[in-house]
Order: C-alpha cells, then structure tokens, then sequence
C-alpha cells in the first residue's frame, strides 16, 4: 500500500487548527474522480477521504466543505465554467481522523497531538488503502477476528469489513427514523453473525416483521407462553400493584404460605392460620427458607385470594403467643382492591394465554403451547439452531402485558448470564423496537412508580458475561440514557428530531458535530457507523441483507 504519489496529487496543507486543516487546490480538475494503474479514486470532493503526506506520520482525513476565495467566486459564471481553458483554485476543510506511520501505513491510530504542517502534500485516498484502515479499527486477535461485511462506504466504493467483536462488544444500537433501513441493518447484522460465527442470536421481534428470516420462532400468547412461575416476585408485583403499607406485607405472606402448601404437599389447597398453632408452619419455613425465598412465582397463583384472606388474622391470641388469632376484618378490608385486580388478572385472557394462570394454553389443534423458557433452554443447547425468534407481534399494549413479560425475559436471560452460562459462546441479545420495553415503569392506585429495568442491567453488567445487547429502535430519545451510554457502537441512519439526534451525540463520545450534521440527508439504507473502537465514523451504504424483513407499509388502492 503506498499512500502517496505525485499520479493522485491534490492540493497543498494552508492551514492547520486542532479541529481540522484547509487545504489550497491549484486547479479544480483535481477534485474530480479518476483511476491509476487500475486503482479507483474518489477524488476531493465533500465526504471524500484524502491522506495527508508528513516527515514520519501520514494522516488520514474527510473532507468536509468546498468553496472559492471571493475574487474566483465573482469569475464563476455559465461562459467560464463551459470554457475548458478556464480553471479555478479551490479551497477545501477536512476533519482529520487517524494517524499511521509513513515506514508502515497499516499502522493507524487515534491523532491527538500531531498534526501535519503547512505546506504538506494532500493525495487523494484510494479504496483499497480505506478499506485496509476499516478491517484495522477494533482488531482484537489476527487469528481468530471475524468480519461483517455491512456495505460500502457512501463516498467511496470500499467495503466495509467490520469486526463482530468491535460491533457487539461493547453492545451495539441501530437507529434512525421509520423507513431509514433500520430494520434491514439488524437482519445484515443477524446474517453477519450466523454465517461468520458459531454463535448465536436471541431476537425480541415486537412486530413480528422478521418472520421471514430462517429462524427458531415463537410467537408468544399464540403458540408458546411464559409460565408465571418463572416471573420473580417483582415482576408478580408489577401486575397486582400492591399498595405499599396495607397490601405488600400480607400479599408476601400469602406467597409464602402457598409455597409451604406446595412443600406439604398434602392435599390442602391454602395453609388455614385462624386460631391455629405457628410451630408447625414456623418449622416448615426455617427448614426450606431457600426454596420460599427464592424470589420465584412457584405456586398455585389460582388459590392467592383464598390465602390473602387467611393472613387477614390477628398475629397471636389473646393469651396464647404459640397461635394466630381470629379473624382481622379491618385488615381484610384494606385488601380489596388487591382481590378485584388478582381476580381480573386470572380472569383476563391475554394473561391466560400469556402466562398460563388457570391452566397451559391450548392451540386450536389440541396441543399445548410451549413454555418460552423450555424454547429458550432447548435453543440453547442445540447443535443446529442459530436465531431464535420471540415475537410479541400479538400482545396487545394493555395492562403493561408486554413491557412485564419481555422484562420477564430479559430478567430471565441476566440470571443465566450471572451464572456465567455465556461467558465460553456469548449470545447477542436483538431488541427490535426496543422503546416498547425499555424505560417502562407501572404505577399503582396511590401513584408509586416501579421501574422495569432487566434491560438496563443487562447493557450494565453483561457485556463481561457474554451476553451483547443490540438494541435497534426509531426513538432512541425513549431509551434510558444510561442504557445508551453503555452502547459502545452506533448505526446511526436518518435522524430529524433534534431530541434524537441529541440523545445520540450525549451517548456516543466519538460522535462529533460534522458527522452528525449528515443524520437528516442520509438516503435510504444510509447510516453512519461510530463507536469506541472505530478511531473514525463511517458513512456506509448498507447491503441488502439475504433475507430482508417484511417492513412494508400497507398501501391505498386506486379504484
């Protein structure tokens, strides 16, 4: 790779600032695009790549704006610009983004403190030398880096080849507004890791639109369910919304008194405490605490309300501190509204589908739905299987069904991460539309807030676990900002709302102003590449992905 020769000569270095250099062009015809010895130049126009010639360090830099001195600007007119003997002198801004050794030039890295002087030579950049510098950003181990070939770069016909260990090492976001090709950079990356890795990808489809991909697929509340058995207490809570003082208490207790039931295993459905002995139930619990405080939903969730009303009871007799008392009508009457909102929970369809309250669902032909937690567990296991699809495409958005049972899962998922079940064959965890689950909170009748936050831990704690969070969504102003600081790379296409753009440029510290002053005119399948370990951002073309997402707008009909 040779960087610099008088055949692609651009232009002189006329000045130098810590933010960018200008550059004299002695004749416009430079800016135009050529080819040497059989290599393919851009040229110097905007977006374009040029290197930057010094003593020991070469530079590599984009060129970010063109213009005319004022006396040249007077002389451009219809006659001049047809005549071929006329000529100009622009001059040219570029951002400079990496330095490499001019004895190896392979060699990149990040410029802080050097710069090149007035004076030095500007060439124009060839593709093969970007795409040298692209396979460079992020390269962990030569021997075992793989590579996403995403695209080409939008000013050049390079490829981009990305290291997978760079794109979801850090966890990955994939933005932009509807119709920017969101949706068909997260089916590329999808292929990308299939077909270069033996790993494998957990897809949260919220719309059902990736059912074209060759996948594992459950379509939840359809033909798989989450057993409420595996929600933990908190996520059992965001449904009943327990009031904090009168409720939580005695709906823990119930819980608890359930679980001994099932230790017992005798027959009774509910543990009668009215005026009965503590001693037998107190030697229960200390004997299995581990099991009854496992933060877990197993038992029979049918028989809740009957057991509230057993804890409604004084907590000892009037002489004898062994028993429970009668019956304490006052505290039963503060549980009321627990009682109607268990009652609709059990009485709910959309939960019995979806959780498998009463009994396991049915499909239409007989057979039971498949629990979501068997599918993931046998999924990740298998030999063949690579993408397992959950689709959500037909839960409704009442009752904070959606948000509780994907945060379910996610919370599912971290468990098995902080078990260290990851860390030999990481997964990447896809969260399509991901403002459907992130950063939901419910509410109770007296307005205090609980947060669903499973998501939120997991782009905390799991990137050392294995377990990579891609998160693509068209609202990324919805996204918790401190989820989004944990992204360590960005796929940015169009964005317009200021709001959006800002939240992008708060998360991703490489982002800087003139690459994102290009977010609002990016075209279809257009997006800027930027993370932590891409020394530069990349204007890229995606590819179409071999099977892309069925993202169509319905359209009206003439008559």
């Amino acid at each position: 790779m040779k960087p610099f020769n008088h055949n692609y000569f651009l232009g002189y270095v006329n000045e130098v600032t810590p933010q960018y250099i200008k550059i004299h062009f002695p004749s416009s015809v430079l800016l135009s695009k050529f080819h040497f010895d059989g290599v393919n130049y851009a040229g110097g126009n905007v977006g374009n790549f040029i290197v930057i010639e010094g003593e020991e360090y070469g530079f590599l830099a984009q060129l970010t704006e063109l213009k005319l001195s004022d006396s040249e600007k007077k002389e451009l007119t219809e006659k001049a610009i047809e005549h071929k003997e006329s000529d100009f002198h622009p001059i040219g801004k570029a951002e400079l983004l990496l330095s490499f050794s001019v004895f190896n030039p392979e060699k990149v890295e990040k410029t802080v403190s050097k710069y090149p002087s007035i004076g030095a030579k500007v060439y124009s950049c060839s593709d093969e030398q970007i795409e040298k510098y692209v396979k460079e950003f992020g390269k962990k181990d030569a021997d075992s880096n793989v590579y996403a070939i995403l695209g080409k770069l939008t000013s050049n016909n390079a490829e981009c080849h990305i290291s997978l260990n760079s794109l979801f090492g850090r966890h990955c976001a994939v933005v932009g507004t509807t119709g920017g090709g969101k949706s068909w950079t997260v089916s590329k990356l999808i292929e990308s890791i299939t077909t270069q890795t033996s790993n494998k990808v957990i897809l949260i489809d919220a719309t059902g639109e990736y059912h074209t991909l060759k996948t594992k697929s459950f379509i939840l509340g359809t033909d798989s369910y989450f057993p409420y058995q595996k929600l933990s207490i908190p996520d059992l809570f965001y449904l009943l919304r327990p009031t904090g003082q009168s409720q939580r208490p005695i709906l823990l207790e119930a819980i608890r008194s359930l679980k001994i039931v099932k230790i017992q295993n005798n027959g009774q459905n509910t543990y009668k405490k009215e005026n009965q002995s503590k001693l037998a139930y107190l030697t229960l619990y200390q004997q299995n605490i581990k099991t009854i405080e496992d933060n877990s939903c197993n038992f029979d969730i049918n028989y809740l309300v009957s057991q509230i009303k057993e804890e409604c009871v004084y907590q000892s007799g009037f002489s004898d501190l062994t028993k429970w008392g009668g019956a304490d009508n006052k505290t039963y009457d503060y549980q009321t509204s627990l009682i109607s909102r268990i009652t609709d929970l059990l009485n709910t369809d959309i939960f019995n589908q979806l959780l498998g309250l009463q009994t396991v669902p049915k499909k239409s032909d007989g057979t039971n739905y498949l629990s979501i937690i068997d599918g993931i567990d046998t999924f990740l296991t298998s030999t063949t299987d690579s993408i397992l699809r959950i689709s959500f495409e037909n839960i409704p958005s009442s009752f904070s069904a959606k948000e509780i049972v994907s945060n379910a899962l996610a919370a599912y998922l971290l468990n098995k991460a902080r078990k260290r079940d990851f860390v030999e064959n990481p997964v990447v965890l896809v969260i399509d539309e991901a403002h459907q689950f992130l950063n939901k909170n419910v509410r109770d009748d007296f307005f205090e807030m609980q947060s669903l936050d499973a998501f939120d831990l997991i782009a905390k704690e799991c990137r050392k676990y294995g377990l990579f969070l891609c998160l693509a969504t068209q609202m990324p102003r919805d996204i918790p900002i401190g989820t989004l600081s944990q992204m360590g790379t960005f796929i940015v296409h169009r964005l317009i709302n200021e709001k959006d753009k800002q939240s992008i440029e708060n998360a991703a510290s490489s982002a800087n102003k003139n690459a994102l002053s290009f977010l609002p005119i990016l075209g279809e399948g257009e997006a800027l590449l930027i993370g932590v370990d891409f020394p530069m951002s990349l204007l890229i073309k995606v590819d179409k992905p071999n099977k892309p997402p069925r993202s169509d707008t319905p359209k009206l009909k003439k008559k």
